[in-house]
Formats: structure tokens, sequence, C-alpha cells
């Protein structure tokens, strides 16, 4: 849902704005048409579609609007994700999806929450939205539903891979309490577990060794999934002939970008995002300054991290990447000068601009083909086989 589509209804004629406040067994309905309103409450059950549509008819009757007159409605993006959204626009609703960490708080009354209160809130801040006001909060852009489909895939294989991570530092946490130190998990450890003597030349005491194979178990299974996924991912890179697949391709052909992040960066913002400019790719990824300023005092704050945090830690990783797979580039060039002979925290502090240019410089790689100055650029096929011989990019 975007600004333009909602400030397409008239603001002169009458509108009946409606505000969600979702919850998991209860939904708060706030209904005006004026700011000048106190709001219609009403509490519904929890994706109770039917009495949604009951509660915007006597809503209508309630304030006296014909029966076709239309519906401007919004609510916080969160858990319920899209559907509703989807749903409202097939009724007809004007609906836009607001991004929670934008909408106002006042500082007399941050510690005042209710339901009532948020659902209350949200209509009047609806209301001045749709009159004119676009800077009173921002609203998301949604996918549709093949695009967010295809997030799945990306996103179940990091929460895998950090899964895989907390067996293996169990399992070695495990040995490390009889002084044990394992350095490799594979496949071979319950054979490898049996050989081991603690400090007084005894084996594994055999209640910890039974909990060390359970664990082992979880581990594989969790790793075989892991490898499933990425041979479904390869298999997608290869034989796919979708648009976003297409641009995870033109991204493996820079030298410095792999697998993980070419899908990364299409399936979470390139493929689908409709980016107007750098200035908004930055923001989107929450890598933007956050200056102070009030008199005297002067100071930067740090970045926003009030975007996409996969993509922020990505792009910050493929940064030290790049500086070691592309160094005669532009880009890394300019950070050697600007940061190279710098401490540890003022090259720690660049790599985050360098991200962030670099973000910028591979959204106009695949919108208009202009590589990034001084980058190599390869068939990805031929840096595929390459890649055994050479440490593989992330």
């Amino acid at each position: 849902m975007t600004a333009t589509q909602s400030s397409s209804i008239g603001t002169c004629s009458p509108v009946l704005y409606l505000a969600f406040e979702l919850g998991w067994n209860e939904w708060k309905l706030a209904f005006a048409t004026a700011p000048a309103d106190n709001p219609r409450l009403r509490s519904i059950g929890a994706r109770n579609l039917t009495t949604l549509r009951t509660e915007i008819t006597k809503a209508k009757q309630r304030f006296g609007l014909p029966k076709d007159c239309p519906v401007v409605s919004c609510y916080e993006a969160g858990r319920d994700g899209f559907w509703l959204h989807r749903y409202l626009l097939r009724q007809g609703i004007a609906n836009s999806v607001v991004d929670s960490s934008s909408i106002e708080v006042k500082r007399r009354g941050r510690r005042c929450k209710t339901d009532n209160l948020d659902a209350g809130k949200l209509a009047s801040m609806l209301i001045r939205w749709h009159r004119g006001e676009k800077k009173v909060w921002s609203v998301v852009q949604v996918p549709s539903v093949a695009d967010e489909d295809r997030r799945q895939l990306h996103r179940d294989l990091l929460e895998l891979k950090a899964e895989r991570t907390q067996h293996v530092n169990r399992l070695k946490g495990l040995l490390a309490g009889c002084g044990l130190a394992v350095t490799t998990i594979d496949g071979h450890f319950p054979q490898f577990l049996t050989e081991l003597r603690t400090w007084d030349q005894q084996p594994v005491p055999a209640a910890l060794q039974q909990r060390l194979l359970r664990e082992h178990e979880r581990w594989r299974f969790v790793d075989r999934q892991i490898k499933d996924l990425e041979n479904e991912r390869a298999r997608h890179i290869r034989t796919s002939e979708e648009q976003p697949v297409a641009k995870v391709r033109k991204l493996l052909n820079l030298r410095g970008i792999g697998v993980n992040s070419a899908w990364l960066y299409v399936m979470e913002f390139f493929g689908w995002r409709q980016i107007r400019n750098r200035k908004q790719l930055g923001a989107l990824a929450g890598l933007t300054p956050t200056p102070y300023q009030s008199g005297d005092s002067d100071r930067e704050q740090g970045i926003s991290k009030a975007g996409n945090r996969r993509l922020r830690t990505m792009a910050v990783e493929i940064a030290w990447c790049w500086l070691h797979y592309q160094p005669h580039s532009a880009l890394s060039e300019w950070y050697g000068k600007r940061f190279g002979k710098g401490t540890s925290r003022q090259r720690r502090i660049g790599i985050v601009a360098l991200a962030r240019k670099l973000l910028v410089a591979l959204w106009r790689y695949l919108e208009t083909d202009e590589a990034p100055a001084g980058a190599e650029v390869l068939d990805w096929k031929t840096k595929k086989n390459r890649s055994k011989a050479t440490p593989v990019a992330v």
C-alpha cells in the first residue's frame, strides 16, 4: 500500500477512518470521520472478518454516512503480517501498514498505554496522514504473495545455521566441563566420543555420553536440513527463469559477492522493492547516520539501525570481503585513503560507510548495468569453479 493509492480518495468527500489495534485474541477498532470526533471504539474477536464487516456497516450508520462511503484504514506492522492488508484491499478499503517505530510518542504521556489509547491515536494520525501530512509516519511497502514467499528459504537457512552453531557450542561446552577440547564436530563424532579420555584416563561418563549423542543427533538433523536448503537454492540459481533469480546471477558476476549475499540482497530488497534514491536505500537498510546537534553540542550517534537487520549485517560482512577480493576498485581505494591508516575503531566506523556506498553501487549495477568503478567482473559459473582453489566469498 502506498501513499498515492490512499490519497486517491478525495479528502473533501466523507470518509470513514478505521484504525486497528491487533492482538492475538482480540482486535480493537477505532472509527472516526474527522479530527474532532471522539473515536467510536469497538472490540471484536481476532481474525473475525464477518464481525469486522458488520462493525464497518454499523459505523457508517452511526456517523450518518452513505453505504458506499469510502473507508481508509491502517494497522501497525507486526506478527499478523500482510494477510489483513490484502483482504482489506479486496474489500475496496484503502489500507496502509504502518512502521511501528515511526509512530510519534508524546513525551508527557509516554508511560500511558492501553489498546483503546493506541487505537484512538492511530485513528487521529490516520486522518492527519490521509489529509496530506505525510511525515506523520512511515508506510511499509507491502510485497506480493510471491515475493514474500521467496524470502522464506534464506530466512529459514539463517535460523538453521544459528541453531547449528548452538548445538556445536553446547557439545563443546559439555566436553569442556570434563577438561576435553574438541575443535571439529562432524558425522564421526560418536566414534570419536568413545575414544576420548579425561584427565585421569577414564572415558566420558555414561550419562554424559548419552546426552552428547542426543545433542549430536539434533546437530545432524539441522545440518541435513541446511544442506537440503543450500542444494535447493543452488538448483534455483542454475535453472530458474524468474527475474529475481536472474538478478542473483548478475550479482554473482562480481568478484567478492557470494551465493549467500547475492540471494539475500535480491530476495530482501532488490527483487521487489521500488527504491527511489540512494538515501531511501540507506534508510531501508538502517545504515543512515543519526546526528545530534543542540547548541554547542554536535556529535554523531552512529547508524540508525532502523532498517532490515538481515541485510544490514550482510552488508557489513560484504564490505570486508570487498576490500579483500576487490582491492583495486574505487571503493576499496577510497576506504584505504580515508580509513586505512586509522585505528581499529576508525576502520570499523569506515567499514559501515563502505557498506552503505557498496549497497548503493550494487543497486545501480542491477538497475543500469553500471558495475562499481574498478570492480572485477567474472562469469558466475567460472567464478564458481575458481572458488574451489580460493577462499569462498560470502
